[in-house]
């Protein structure tokens, strides 16, 4: 039997070299596709028991697989919703056709990298048909408390809703100098205007009144604005006194003291002794106006000069419209506007499972969890053990040709001797037959 046994095991030979000859041909079919993990076949050896010290040959089987943990180089692309990973995980994606499922049903893919646009309904997609998932942002770019084991916080990216953003004032640093020669005199008024932006991206004017009181050193502060005439604090007016000569620990122009004046009834201001930092109300919410560190030289001074609000600067824009969306090495997929804000909308998940190379294999350059990969947990990008996010990038197919070629070479001399197997089993048969002649 020990010829049939040959005969056995050279054609195992031939069919797993012939496997292994359609997964090269894969390789080098897609050694210009993004995104593509190589197909191996990988050979084991099969033994059969022995008879009466006689070699049976047992044949060799073949298993296959994709190398999903190598990777392919990053190439820059002028896409700013290219989207790669710098070093271990896959982007969370799922079949446009599934837009309109629930997570519960929808099928959750992944990939290692994807050339995303907005379609028609504003869904970042491939032209393949792979829709981009994410968690959804605040109004402070956080995306909460979300499902990491699954893809039940996922939703499909999309941009539209986020055409125009305005981004209202919530900072002022002050910048300006009180002259000391108009104090020890009442009723001196000096007055400043900042333009600051609302919720809805109008601008306003925020009006500052520095009135000089009979004491030496003092002043008051009241303000104005055009969206609100009665903005003040825990009372209409602060008090406000600077030192005039210099101490340990104190220097001179700065300011010492800010007293809240009980002539009203608002209670919108609030005064950080600490920080110099003065927080009024304003119709569309709470501005802080940086005064200065009391006893430090800062934003406000007194000093034998000019009025001169200098360096009065805020954030804040006006109404701007959509110019691109781009992704961050954090994941966070922000909205740039015309006007320069930024407004991060999606945060994008790195997955990752235990075992990379046990993922199922899909088209589109896709895998989906199974059994032998193990559950899939999603990560912020750059922490855990996955790599950071790249925008304007692509993954390049892990083939590499010289390597693919080089196997070629074996599997043909591999498939040619089994053939030669086959062919000497052959005539040793019509040898053996040939004996009752």
């Amino acid at each position: 039997m020990g010829m049939s046994s040959s005969l056995n095991a050279s054609v195992a030979g031939l069919s797993v070299n012939s496997s292994r000859l359609a997964a090269i041909a894969d390789n080098i079919a897609n050694s210009g596709t993004d995104g593509y993990k190589r197909a191996v076949v990988d050979f084991a050896s099969v033994v059969t028991g022995q008879i009466a010290g006689k070699y049976q040959a047992g044949g060799v089987r073949s298993t296959s697989y994709r190398q999903v943990d190598q990777r392919g180089a990053l190439l820059t692309s002028n896409n700013p919703t290219d989207i790669a990973i710098t070093g271990r995980g896959l982007l969370p994606v799922t079949p446009v056709t599934s837009r309109g499922l629930t997570p519960d049903v929808r099928p959750l893919y992944l990939v290692s990298t994807g050339s995303f646009t907005a379609d028609d309904e504003g869904y970042l997609r491939t032209a393949s048909g792979l829709q981009l998932l994410g968690w959804p942002t605040d109004a402070n770019g956080s995306a909460g408390s979300v499902v990491r084991a699954s893809g039940a916080s996922l939703e499909p990216v999309r941009i539209n809703g986020f055409d125009f953003a305005s981004n209202p004032t919530t900072n002022i640093e002050l910048g300006v100098n009180l002259p000391s020669a108009d104090t020890g005199t009442a009723g001196t008024v000096h007055s400043t205007q900042v333009e600051y932006y609302d919720d809805l991206g109008a601008a306003q004017t925020l009006t500052l009144n520095f009135t000089t009181t009979a004491t030496a050193n003092e002043w008051v502060l009241t303000f104005g604005s055009s969206a609100d005439a009665t903005i003040t604090g825990a009372t209409d007016s602060w008090t406000m006194t600077f030192n005039d000569t210099a101490a340990v620990g104190v220097e001179a122009g700065s300011i010492n003291t800010m007293a809240a004046t009980a002539v009203g009834t608002d209670t919108n201001t609030a005064w950080n002794a600490t920080t110099g930092e003065l927080t009024i109300t304003l119709p569309h919410g709470p501005v802080t106006i940086d005064m200065g560190v009391p006893d430090s030289l800062g934003n406000l001074t007194q000093f034998s000069s000019s009025f001169a609000p200098v360096g009065v600067t805020k954030d804040g824009t006006p109404v701007g419209g959509l110019n691109r969306v781009e992704v961050t090495e954090f994941g966070y997929i922000e909205a740039v506007y015309d006007t320069g804000f930024r407004q991060t909308i999606y945060q994008i998940p790195v997955a990752d499972v235990p075992y990379l190379n046990g993922l199922t294999s899909l088209d589109n350059q896709a895998f989906a969890v199974s059994n032998e990969s193990g559950n899939v947990y999603l990560w912020d990008a750059g922490q855990g053990p996955v790599g950071e996010m790249a925008g304007y990038s692509l993954e390049q197919s892990a083939t590499d040709i010289a390597d693919e070629l080089t196997n070629l070479i074996e599997t043909q001399r591999a498939y040619s001797s089994n053939a030669k197997v086959v062919q000497t089993v052959d005539e040793m048969l019509q040898e053996t037959t040939n004996l009752k002649r």
